[in-house]
C-alpha cells in the first residue's frame, strides 16, 4: 500500500482544523488535538505545520480562494441575474460561513498581521469586482452600495452570532431590497 500523499495529508489536518473551528476557538485548539482529529501523529503534523497558526493561514487563504471564485462564479456567469434583486442572495451566500468567518475577523483584530492584510485585501478585491457589476446595471452609486452589501453581510453575522431574535435577517433583506429598488427607480427618472 503506497504512503498517503503529501497533499491529502494537508488536506486533512484543515479539515480537521475547520470541524474543530466550527464549535471551539483558535486559542482554545491544541496541536495535538488536530492531529487527533485528522487521524495522524503530532509528528506527521509537525512536519506540515510547526504552529497553529500556519494551519489558521492555510484554512484562511483556501477560505478566501472559495470565497473568490464563487463571486467570480456568480458575477461573470451571464445567464444569471446579479441586479439589485439578486442582492438578498449575495448577501444569503456570504453569510453561510458565519462561524469561520468571525474567527478570521477576531484573529485579525486581535493582532495576526498576516490575516489582518489577507482580508483587507480581500474585501478590496471583493468591492472592486462587485463594484463594476453594480455600476454595469445601476445609476446608483457602485462604490457605496458595495461596501454597503459588504459591511451589511458583516453586520448581519454578528447580528446572528450573538443570537440577536429582535433581528429578523429575512425582512431586513427583503425591506432592503424594496428601498434599493425604490431608489433606483427614483435615479432613472431623474436621468
Amino acid at each position: 500500500m503506497a504512503a498517503p500523499r503529501k497533499d491529502n495529508i494537508k488536506e486533512k489536518i484543515l479539515q480537521a482544523t475547520t470541524e474543530l473551528l466550527k464549535t471551539t476557538a483558535l486559542a482554545d485548539i491544541s496541536l495535538a488535538e488536530i492531529a487527533a482529529a485528522a487521524g495522524i501523529s503530532k509528528g506527521t503534523l509537525y512536519y506540515h505545520y510547526k504552529t497553529k497558526n500556519e494551519v489558521f493561514l492555510d484554512i484562511t487563504q483556501r477560505f478566501l480562494d472559495e470565497q473568490w471564485e464563487d463571486l467570480i462564479r456568480w458575477t461573470e456567469n451571464k445567464e444569471k441575474d446579479t441586479s439589485l434583486n439578486r442582492l438578498g442572495y449575495v448577501a444569503e451566500r456570504d453569510i453561510d460561513s458565519a462561524g469561520l468567518r468571525l474567527q478570521l475577523l477576531a484573529e485579525a483584530q486581535l493582532g495576526n498581521e498576516a490575516l489582518r492584510q489577507n482580508l483587507t485585501a480581500l474585501y478590496q478585491n471583493f468591492q472592486g469586482l462587485i463594484r463594476g457589476k453594480i455600476a454595469e446595471r445601476t445609476a446608483l452609486p457602485a462604490d457605496f452600495l458595495t461596501w454597503l452589501l459588504l459591511l451589511v453581510c458583516d453586520g448581519i453575522i454578528v447580528q446572528e452570532s450573538i443570537g440577536n431574535a429582535a433581528f429578523d435577517r429575512e425582512a431586513f433583506l427583503t425591506e432592503g431590497i424594496r428601498y434599493l429598488r425604490k431608489l433606483s427607480a427614483a435615479q432613472q427618472e431623474n436621468d
